[in-house]
């Protein structure tokens, strides 16, 4: 009983996108500490919540629709942490600022349309051939990033715009990462970068798209030395996962390891900040 309660809560926390929702919530902590802004608790659920149920609602929507009569128990628990996601987002958007309203719509609006056709002749985002990792690399940095600072009524500067590209590099290597891995799963219309590329030089890709992603953090305001040797870090552990991609590798080597990433780079960063 107690090894099939584990199993299902390892299935909910990963399959229930709960760990990429931790991710997005971690990468919402980093942008408080180094833009000096209070902890506010109705952004960072937000931004967990939404992610929590707008993942779910592009993977599963279609599925639960079509089997809506023989959904199993699991895909039930995911139904159920999804609409108390969906609830709790609603909550916490009527307690945003109304200019940070205005640009969570937009974030909806976007997330929308990755997922349901404008009609029978457009298709979504997320089937536009070559358009799906940078709108999904947007909405992460807009929305770990954006909504936060807009929130808190700090002004757009320079800075902010470093964080923002380091930021949507990130998340950009990752889902490179992930495409290399669903390789096999991926439908060639697609037309995803290792499709394109072919896998080795998607993973030269990744390298080099890794060096701006570090170079930038030299630019940043009120630069410190801890945070070259964090990144440093960060750069090894994706260059580690990139050399470890492959078509064969199991769905949780993305679904968990490869998602860690933000968590991690966070983790780095409290514990700087604690034994400072």
């Amino acid at each position: 009983m107690i090894k099939n309660a584990l199993k299902r809560l390892v299935y909910l926390y990963l399959n229930g996108s709960v760990h990429v929702a931790v991710a997005v919530f971690a990468l919402v902590q980093m942008t408080f500490y180094f833009s000096k802004i209070p902890f506010d608790p109705i952004v960072s659920l937000l931004a967990f919540s939404g992610t929590l149920f707008s993942y779910n609602f592009i993977k599963y929507a279609d599925v639960v629709y079509r089997n809506r009569n023989t959904l199993s128990s699991d895909m039930k628990w995911v139904i159920g942490i999804s609409v108390i996601a969906m609830i709790t987002g609603i909550i916490c958007f009527f307690m945003l600022e109304p200019l940070t309203q205005l640009v969570t719509i937009g974030f909806l609006l976007l997330s929308v349309l990755y997922a349901i056709p404008i009609n029978p002749k457009i298709p979504n985002l997320r089937n536009w051939a070559g358009v799906k990792i940078y709108i999904v690399s947007l909405c992460w940095a807009g929305v770990s990033l954006i909504l936060p600072i807009v929130n808190a009524g700090v002004d757009m500067t320079f800075d902010i715009g470093i964080k923002f590209i380091q930021r949507f590099l990130l998340v950009l290597i990752l889902i490179l990462i992930f495409e290399i891995v669903d390789l096999q799963f991926d439908d060639k219309r697609l037309k995803t970068v290792p499709q394109t590329l072919g896998v080795e030089k998607t993973k030269k890709l990744i390298l080099l798209l890794l060096i701006p992603f570090y170079v930038l953090e030299f630019f940043k305001v009120g630069f410190e030395s801890i945070q070259a040797w964090n990144n440093l870090v960060i750069v090894t552990l994706v260059w580690y996962f990139t050399r470890e991609a492959s078509p064969k590798k199991s769905k949780y080597f993305t679904l968990f390891w490869v998602e860690s990433v933000p968590i991690i780079w966070w983790l780095l960063v409290v514990g700087e900040n604690w034994f400072s």
